[in-house]
C-alpha cells in the first residue's frame, strides 16, 4: 500500500528549542521554523525570568508571562514550557523530547560540547540552526538602552556629574 498523500515523517518526533525569547525578533522565528520542519511536535522552552537572569546577568526586558504567551502563539510552536532549572538534561526528565535545537554560535563551544556530552548519554541530538547574526536580543537592547539616554546639552559629556 502506498502512503502517497500522507504527510512526510519528520526525522525527529518530539523536538525542543529553549530560549529566553527576549524582545521576539526574526531569529526566534527562524529556528521555531527550522526547528519544526525537523520534528512531528515542537516545544519551545521558555527560560523564566530568574534563569535568564542566571544565564545572562540581566533580568528580560519583557516578563515571563508575555514572552510565554507571544511564544505559544507562533504557528510552528505545537507547546511551550517554562524552564526554571539550568540542567537542560532536568528539562529533559519532564519534557521528553529526541531532540534539542540550538542556534550554531553554541557549536564548538564549552557550553555546547557540554550539551552533546551530556545528551548523547540519554540518545538525543544536539542539532544546530544558523545564528541570526545581524539581529539579536541584545543588540535591540542596546539600542534601547541608547535611545533611553537621556540626550547631552551642547558640550556636554554624557553621563557626566556635577
Amino acid at each position: 500500500m502506498s502512503d502517497i498523500g500522507a504527510p512526510a515523517r519528520r526525522p525527529y518526533r518530539v523536538g525542543y528549542a529553549p530560549g529566553a525569547y527576549d524582545l521576539f525578533h526574526i531569529g526566534h522565528l527562524n529556528i521555531l521554523r527550522h526547528a519544526r520542519s525537523q520534528c512531528d511536535y515542537l516545544v519551545a522552552g521558555v527560560v523564566s525570568d530568574e534563569m535568564a537572569e542566571l544565564a545572562k546577568g540581566r533580568r528580560p526586558m519583557i516578563p515571563l508571562v508575555e514572552r510565554l504567551e507571544i511564544v505559544r502563539s507562533v504557528k510552528y510552536v505545537d507547546a511551550a514550557f517554562v524552564e526554571t532549572v539550568p540542567d537542560k538534561v532536568e528539562t529533559w526528565k519532564q519534557v521528553r523530547f529526541d531532540v534539542i535545537f540550538k542556534g550554531d554560535d553554541w557549536r564548538g563551544t564549552s557550553k555546547g560540547d557540554k550539551l552533546e556530552k551530556d545528551f548523547a548519554a540519554h540518545g538525543v541530538d544536539v542539532v544546530y540552526f544558523p545564528y541570526t547574526v545581524h539581529t539579536s536580543s541584545t543588540q535591540l537592547r542596546r539600542a534601547l538602552d541608547a535611545l533611553a539616554e537621556p540626550a547631552a546639552a551642547p558640550g556636554q559629556v554624557t553621563g557626566e556629574r556635577r
